[in-house]
């Protein structure tokens, strides 16, 4: 069980991630959350350094879906502004929703790779569902109340630190 809540990389944030490296290793397809992830939890404002992330993605070759519980029409939104798909209001970390994001880009599991800053989504349901996973840091401390309740969690099941 606990293997499972293992992420196979962590970086600081998406934009220390190695796209070139990913690729260069055989993979073409990003899952990727969007509080705390892509924006600030609750917000749409991107980054302009995330949309030159996505955009390096893009060009070397990735296709890109947003997989969140959030809104349809904040995940929509967002996935709008970055011009790549959105799996909104999917019930993370059920595999079914990994699932249905990687049907969303015509993908396989063994070239996918889920991006997210929650260990018990994110990284338990892309390890479900044989994706390999990159564990960022949030992006702001401003939360959902039950996220709070899930980080100490982190921090007592999983040994996270932030």
């Amino acid at each position: 069980m606990f293997s499972k809540l293992k992420p196979h990389q962590t970086e600081d944030s998406i934009c220390g991630i190695d796209l070139t490296c990913l690729y260069a290793r055989g993979f073409r397809n990003i899952i990727i959350d969007l509080d705390n992830t892509i924006t600030a939890w609750n917000r749409s404002q991107i980054e302009p350094k995330l949309y030159d992330w996505f955009r390096a993605a893009k060009k070397l070759g990735f296709n890109v879906c947003i997989l969140s519980n959030g809104s349809y029409r904040r995940v929509s939104v967002v996935a709008s502004k970055l011009g790549i798909k959105a799996a909104p209001k999917k019930a993370k970390p059920m595999t079914r929703a990994f699932k249905n994001a990687i049907g969303m880009l015509n993908a396989t599991p063994d070239t996918t790779i889920v991006i997210g800053d929650q260990i018990f989504t994110d990284i338990l349901g892309g390890n479900r569902a044989n994706l390999y996973t990159i564990l960022v840091n949030p992006i702001s401390k401003k939360e959902f109340i039950g996220t709070k309740f899930t980080r100490l969690m982190e921090k007592l099941i999983a040994g996270r630190r932030i």
